[in-house]
């Protein structure tokens, strides 16, 4: 249990953890690579945690210094292991197109969170490319078995950059072209590492085209985490001033700020530069009177991981918000149009749960209350930026949760 006070004002500057999607890209493709590499600001939470055990496993050797990694790559992978994914999606999923472009036989396992979450839709993609891959009834453990790779287009039904992820390293391969489409644009951190790594890769609007190639080991710096910069924003739009320091803004993953722009929240994008490839900048967030907002299925795979913090934002704002088009929400770590619509109501706020997204009636303010994480680190994020901003304050249950994506999140919050 972790109890939030709200506060009159909140400001400061933040520097804010690695990356977490460019730090599971950066061990797995340089673990897979030839040569050594180092990756400076990594985010070493558990899901990352989960990505190193993985590697090492299959053979790559990974020192860890803080937030800084050095990886080597191994030329021969071993093959019938068992790989612990933790509670990590992303791991698992990348690894399946992974292990099945290594030619690995594995047994990929999760927790209990992880081992609930579908898993045939990495299997069937990967299967037009010859892939043998077998869930276990959809879900995990998740079977992989060597075997010839072809390439192959996929169509993508839903937007996911996990899936997209495993079917371009199964592709690296492959005999011949893979082409994976989607239906709308989603992250695309892999694509831009592979090829900084000297992949044969190029981008066709919503369709990405891989052949086989060998990767070379690639330096990289890990900008910060817009997700977790988002909640340091958020309190800067609702309680002050807050400058949150090196974030990348990755254009596939600035939806964040696209919907600050409905809202009314005032930022400032300030000292923009290049870094890895990413373009990151210092974002200043200043206290703002919120606006209602609508939110399409176009719009959502670019805020996908932020929407529980923007639908909080909602129930702050003036008037009457609705967010659909986002179904995928239900297959996180915990069914998040579920557990946001409940967490906003603990909170004293009007979230009304719909099939694929929500209506939130913005109260303005909202008393506080006490709160569950459901073991989501999303969830209990969310929920103590809006005790904060409450009238009163109340309590998380099971705020432990947050190490997954951002060790030391409320220690960072309460300087």
């Amino acid at each position: 249990m972790k109890t939030i006070k709200p506060v009159e004002r909140f400001e400061g500057e933040f520097d804010l953890p690695g990356d977490k999607s460019i730090t599971h890209r950066a061990i797995m493709l340089n673990g897979g690579a030839e040569g050594e590499a180092v990756i400076t600001n990594a985010l070493m939470g558990g899901d990352c945690l989960s990505t190193c055990q993985c590697m090492r496993a299959l053979g790559a050797e990974i020192e860890i210094d803080g937030t800084t990694l050095r990886v080597r790559g191994t030329p021969h992978f071993r093959t019938g292991v068992n790989l612990n994914c933790g509670n990590s999606g992303t791991t698992m999923r990348l690894l399946i197109g992974f292990a099945a472009g290594k030619g690995i036989e594995a047994k990929l396992v999760g927790d209990e969170s992880l081992s609930s979450r579908p898993m045939e839709r990495v299997a069937l993609p990967l299967s037009h490319l010859g892939a043998d891959v077998r869930t276990s009834a959809g879900r995990a453990p998740v079977y992989v078995y060597p075997a010839p790779l072809h390439g192959a287009d996929v169509t993508l039904r839903v937007a996911s950059a996990q899936v997209k992820s495993a079917v371009l390293l199964a592709g690296l391969s492959a005999d011949g072209e893979t082409r994976v489409t989607e239906p709308q644009k989603s992250r695309d951190h892999t694509e831009r590492m592979l090829s900084a790594m000297g992949a044969d890769i190029s981008v066709d609007g919503l369709t990405v085209r891989v052949k086989k190639s060998r990767l070379k080991a690639a330096d990289v710096c890990v900008p910060a985490d817009i997700s977790s910069a988002a909640y340091f924003m958020a309190l800067g739009a609702l309680k002050g001033k807050t400058l949150s320091k090196n974030v990348g803004l990755n254009p596939t993953r600035t939806g964040i700020l696209r919907a600050f722009d409905k809202l009314g929240v005032k930022y400032t994008a300030l000292n923009r530069r290049l870094s890895g490839g990413e373009e990151t900048a210092d974002i200043l967030v200043e206290k703002s009177p919120l606006r209602g907002i609508a939110l399409t299925a176009e719009e959502i795979p670019a805020m996908i991981d932020e929407l529980p913090l923007i639908a909080l934002l909602c129930a702050f704002a003036d008037g009457e918000s609705r967010i659909s088009g986002a179904r995928e929400l239900r297959l996180k770590e915990s069914d998040r149009i579920r557990t946001t619509s409940e967490m906003i109501a603990a909170l004293g706020g009007i979230c009304i749960e719909t099939e694929d997204g929500f209506v939130i009636r913005g109260r303005k303010t909202l008393p506080g209350g006490n709160v569950e994480s459901y073991l989501d680190h999303r969830i209990a994020m969310t929920a103590a930026v809006g005790l904060m901003a409450s009238e009163r304050g109340g309590n998380i249950d099971k705020p432990e949760c947050c190490a997954i994506s951002f060790p030391g999140f409320f220690e960072l919050l309460e300087q």
